[in-house]
């Protein structure tokens, strides 16, 4: 079928053309970049040592518990089990992986006036509205804390700017022009 309306239609983009097909496997996830505080390599390092020598022997003995009551096909205890050890064993190859690649930043630039990786930063929006952000790896952000990724727009947009600077940021919301007011290092 395929074929025959190739031939008979040679300009059309049929919809598998424009559309992938949904395979099983996902596409790997964009990779963020390398850089890391050192408050940030140690919680990561402290993730991975409670999910090595507390998490995944507490689920491997459920499991094992829930395989020795019989069927297990449809044991719901197994099988969630089994699920969760399979999510515990993806997050510790992640983690291991991502410290061959970690680059752990534990001191400021040599110029502090200008934003780099690590940099608290104070910003105004064009309203007077004032924020504060630090930023961080990709594996550390926490809005809670105003730490915002080096991944991100703002921050991508924020690096090497000095003081006084006018800022503009592309966001999904639109347009956003902020000016640096202060930048300091601790």
């Amino acid at each position: 079928m395929k074929r025959s309306v190739r031939r008979a239609y040679p300009t059309l983009l049929l919809r598998s053309d424009i559309i992938p097909r949904m395979g099983r496997n996902r596409l790997p996830r964009p990779q963020g970049s390398a850089y890391i505080t050192p408050q940030g390599a140690e919680r990561l390092r402290a993730e991975l040592d409670f999910l090595w020598r507390v998490k995944r022997p507490q689920v491997t003995q459920a499991v094992s518990e829930a395989a020795a009551q019989g069927d297990r096909s449809e044991n719901a205890e197994y099988i969630y089990g089994k699920k969760q050890l399979r999510e515990i064993d993806r997050r510790i190859r992640f983690l291991q992986k991502r410290f061959d690649e970690f680059v752990i930043v534990n001191q400021a630039p040599t110029d502090t006036s200008r934003i780099y990786f690590g940099a608290w930063v104070r910003l105004e929006d064009e309203t007077g509205k004032t924020m504060e952000y630090r930023i961080v790896g990709a594996d550390e952000f926490d809005t809670e804390k105003a730490w915002i990724s080096i991944d991100s727009p703002v921050a991508r947009a924020l690096l090497k700017k000095t003081l006084d600077d006018e800022v503009v940021v592309v966001l999904p919301q639109g347009r956003m022009v902020y000016t640096v007011l202060e930048i300091r290092y601790e």
